[in-house]
């Protein structure tokens, strides 16, 4: 993994889907009517599989200051203004609040250039002892990279700057290095939410990827305790 940049290629249809986000996300934050403008980025998965040479056809785009609700359907009626019928065809698929399953944010998913886009907020989670369904909030673009299960899997690709952040810290290089390792201390981050230990196990078997140390020992301890 030596030759890992923190530069991305992207291919002619990530070109076209990137250029169409940048053109409506400038078109709503030069709006009179917009209050806080807004960033865009692409998480998780589809950054770390690009980082890695493979190609990833399901797109996560995390949105601050707006649902992904109005995003995306303000999104379709400016591409319909435009006349690019091309781009997005189909429906918006809304996936409604539901908080007895964790779902405390409206979300929604559609296709833009025949990719798989979802779009999410930024979001912040909490959890009480009495319950390991979290409290999730809007949050920061450090607080949603903190919540995820390894830093390597909390990189963002920011769509003003075109550049990958690594707001852990410590993404690039466990990737690089193929080390997964939890951005918070292991024993928080798996009390949390304990599927998170056999997301890393999937992770480690399926790239050939160690599992830092400390956290495989709290991985251990989770699991048989």
């Amino acid at each position: 993994m030596s030759n890992i940049s923190p530069t991305l290629t992207l291919n002619n249809t990530e070109t076209k889907i990137t250029d169409l986000l940048k053109q409506y996300t400038n078109y709503y934050n030069s709006s009179p009517n917009t209050k806080q403008p807004i960033v865009l980025r692409i998480t998780g998965g589809w950054v770390r599989d690009k980082l890695l040479g493979h190609e990833c056809h399901d797109i996560d785009i995390g949105i601050d200051h707006l649902s992904g609700v109005d995003f995306a359907e303000g999104l379709k009626e400016y591409v319909e203004k435009s006349g690019n019928t091309e781009a997005l065809k189909g429906s918006i698929y809304k996936i409604e609040k539901n908080p007895d399953k964790s779902k405390h944010l409206e979300t929604c998913t559609t296709k833009i250039y025949g990719f798989d886009i979802d779009f999410v907020n930024l979001r912040s989670e909490s959890y009480t002892e009495e319950s390991r369904i979290p409290s999730i909030e809007v949050g920061t673009p450090e607080e949603d990279a903190l919540r995820r299960d390894a830093t390597l899997n909390a990189l963002f690709y920011n769509l003003s700057t075109m550049e990958v952040e690594d707001l852990t810290g410590r993404g690039l290089q466990d990737l690089k290095e193929g080390i997964l390792r939890t951005p918070l201390e292991p024993k928080k981050t798996f009390l949390d939410d304990p599927l998170r230990c056999l997301r890393l196990i999937r992770f480690a078997s399926n790239y050939n990827f160690k599992i830092e140390e400390n956290t495989k020992k709290i991985i251990l301890y989770t699991v048989f305790n």
